[in-house]
C-alpha cells in the first residue's frame, strides 16, 4: 500500500469512530436528561454515515495529517434542545461534557488494546504481519486521538463543549453575555486557530493551552497501557 495513504488511513478509521461516538454522546446524554430529539432524528446510531460531515470528517482530518499538524475535525452537530430538557442550564452543560468524556472513555479501551497487543507481540515467535501492524497504529492513532479531541473541545471558546460547560457555571446575567459569543464562534476558532499562529509563528495558542495537558494525559494512559503489558 501506497505509504502516504496508509498513513491516511491509520488517521482517518479512528478519527471517524472517535468524532461519531464523540456525538452520539451527546445525544445519549441529552435523551436521559430529558430532550429526545436526537433520537427522533435518528441521530443516535454509530453508523458514520449519519453523522459524517466529508470535509469536516475526512479531508481537514486527512490533510492535518499528512501535514503532521495536531489532528482535529467535525461531524454534523446532534441537535439538542436545551429548552425540552427537566433542567435547561444543568442539563446542557452535562450534555456538553458528555462527548469529551466519550473520547475519554475510549481512550482507556485503546490503552488497554494497546497494552495487550504489546504483549502478544513480545511473546510471539515470529514478526507480526501487516494486519496486526495496521490494527497497532490504529490503536495508537485512536488513543491521541481521543485525548486531543476531548482536551480540544473543552477549550471555553463557542461553540466548543468547554463553552456550554462554562456557561453552565457562570451566574445567569454572565451566562447571557457569555452566550452572546456564540454568534461570533467561527470568527473566534478561526482567530485563535489560524490567523493567530499565522500572524506569531512562535505563539501558537491551542499547543500551548492544550500541548501540557495533553502529554501529562496521555503519559497516564501509557501507565495503563504498560500494566496490560505487564
Amino acid at each position: 500500500m501506497n505509504e502516504t495513504l496508509y498513513q491516511a488511513l491509520t488517521f482517518i478509521f479512528p478519527l471517524v469512530f472517535a468524532i461519531v461516538f464523540h456525538e452520539v454522546a451527546h445525544g445519549w446524554a441529552a435523551k436521559a436528561l430529558g430532550d429526545p430529539t436526537a433520537a427522533t432524528m435518528g441521530r443516535l446510531s454509530l453508523n458514520p454515515f449519519r453523522h459524517v460531515d466529508p470535509v469536516g470528517t475526512i479531508v481537514v482530518p486527512g490533510l492535518l495529517a499528512l501535514a503532521q499538524g495536531p489532528i482535529f475535525g467535525w461531524a454534523k452537530p446532534v441537535p439538542v434542545i436545551a429548552q425540552r430538557m427537566r433542567n435547561p442550564r444543568l442539563g446542557m452543560m452535562l450534555s456538553a461534557a458528555a462527548g469529551p468524556a466519550a473520547n475519554f472513555g475510549m481512550a482507556i479501551f485503546a490503552a488497554i488494546g494497546i497494552g495487550l497487543m504489546t504483549r502478544a507481540f513480545a511473546d510471539a515467535t515470529s514478526t507480526p504481519g501487516e494486519p496486526w501492524l495496521f490494527i497497532w497504529a490504529n490503536l495508537n492513532n485512536f488513543l491521541v486521538i481521543n485525548i486531543f479531541l476531548a482536551l480540544f473541545n473543552l477549550l471555553p471558546i463557542p461553540p466548543f463543549d468547554g463553552s456550554h460547560i462554562v456557561e453552565g457555571l457562570l451566574p445567569e446575567p454572565l451566562a447571557r453575555h457569555y452566550a452572546g459569543l456564540r454568534r461570533y464562534g467561527f470568527m473566534l476558532v478561526l482567530i485563535v486557530l489560524v490567523m493567530i499562529p499565522w500572524l506569531i509563528p512562535s505563539f501558537n495558542p491551542v499547543a500551548s493551552l492544550i500541548g501540557p495537558p495533553f502529554e501529562w494525559v496521555t503519559a497516564q494512559y501509557l501507565s495503563l497501557a504498560a500494566v496490560f503489558a505487564g
